[in-house]
């Protein structure tokens, strides 16, 4: 069986490159914990009239590119499967395929529903980066590059981060570029580096005028980054002393609230929502409210009776009603992978866009009680905010 498994995603591997369905396959979770290898993203690239693999191999200090006849593609990538990594995500336009093998070299597949339903063939999107290094004195004074304008050894993490982040923001603000400014929060800003580099972004790569305030309560990194903003001219850019809770922000067009801990993350949810902000993006963190509710005497009792998996299942519920809170309020929600869990565990980012569409409220209480109910949780935090 192991081995049929092996043989059924290579078969679904094979369609996929040979009908051109193929999004992406990453290969990641290394056999070999020492090595410099971290994953590899695989894409099917048009070059120069050619269909090829193009292969993304990320290391801890750097990435590299290489392109693959389709043949040989396949062939590399049952080679590291073999020898290099144990899992496997097949992101076709068609389905998502998950390969998981074991220490024994035991394997099972899972089949879900599509994530994507296009294909890129654009070699050189693998390359994009958002913000330029060159003379970007903002990431110079907060430690990400080099006086040279190069990326310090230990923070290619932090700097594909931060792209990642700006690719998320950039799809996400597709129906708000016809604003002539944009008005956005950024709450609990800390040292200021995915709101600096939202800045010069918006500003210097999209051409949209944005007035940020970055929200933190520890004074002295508020000082820093203002010291920093007048610096480098970022005029429309400023940091202010306060928390989550107390602070009052107005009418804005885009909440962000990235690692608010437990509820602060609701609070941020709740101010958004309250100044009517076209979109909210967060990313929550040690979602611990819910969990301390847990009171199951149901099937799933055998199941949160295991405390990493209460915890595991406490983050997945608490983050899930805040999805269904926000579409009740009128936003159409995602709920998605911020950054691989390589790079961080606080992983999952909720977005929620503003529609004019009709709500089915009663439908969507009902989810909220029936979830309630299933795990014994007296209320969500974000609830008795909106009062609902």
């Amino acid at each position: 069986m192991p081995e049929n498994q092996k043989n059924i995603f290579k078969e679904k591997l094979q369609f996929a490159v040979d009908n051109q369905e193929l999004v992406k396959l990453i290969l990641s979770k290394k056999r070999n914990k020492s090595s410099d290898l971290k994953k590899i993203t695989v894409k099917i690239s048009k070059i120069k009239e050619d269909t090829k693999l193009t292969f993304n191999y990320t290391y801890n200090t750097n990435d590299k590119t290489k392109n693959f006849n389709l043949e040989e593609g396949i062939n590399e990538i049952e080679i590291l499967l073999e020898k290099e990594f144990f899992n496997a995500d097949l992101f076709t336009t068609k389905e998502t395929i998950q390969l998981f093998t074991n220490k024994k070299n035991n394997s099972k597949i899972k089949v879900l529903e599509p994530t994507f339903t296009e294909v890129n063939f654009n070699h050189d999107k693998v390359k994009k980066q958002r913000i330029s290094l060159k003379d970007n004195l903002y990431l110079q004074e907060l430690g990400i590059i080099t006086k040279d304008f190069k990326i310090k050894k230990d923070m290619h993490d932090k700097y594909r981060q931060i792209n990642k982040y700006l690719e998320i923001i950039e799809s996400l603000l597709a129906n708000l570029k016809n604003k002539e400014e944009l008005k956005i929060a950024d709450m609990g800003s800390g040292k200021g580096y995915l709101t600096f580099a939202l800045y010069d972004f918006l500003k210097n790569s999209l051409n949209l005028q944005a007035q940020i305030s970055g929200i933190e309560f520890r004074e002295d990194l508020v000082n820093k980054s203002n010291v920093l903003a007048n610096k480098i001219g970022f005029s429309n850019l400023n940091f202010k002393k306060g928390t989550i809770e107390q602070t009052e922000i107005g009418e804005i067009d885009v909440l962000i609230a990235l690692h608010a801990c437990d509820t602060a993350t609701d609070e941020a949810i709740f101010k958004g929502i309250k100044a009517n902000a076209s979109l909210i993006v967060v990313a929550p963190c040690c979602q611990k409210q819910i969990r301390r509710q847990f009171n199951v005497s149901n099937e799933m009792a055998s199941i949160v009776k295991h405390g990493i998996l209460k915890e595991r299942q406490a983050v997945i519920i608490t983050d899930g009603l805040r999805a269904l809170i926000l579409e009740v309020f009128g936003y159409k929600t995602k709920v998605f992978e911020f950054i691989s869990d390589e790079h961080t565990p606080k992983n999952i980012m909720i977005a929620g866009t503003k529609h004019n569409g009709k709500v089915n409220k009663q439908e969507i209480f009902e989810k909220l009680k029936a979830i309630k109910s299933l795990f014994g949780i007296e209320y969500h935090y974000l609830e008795k905010l909106m009062k609902i």
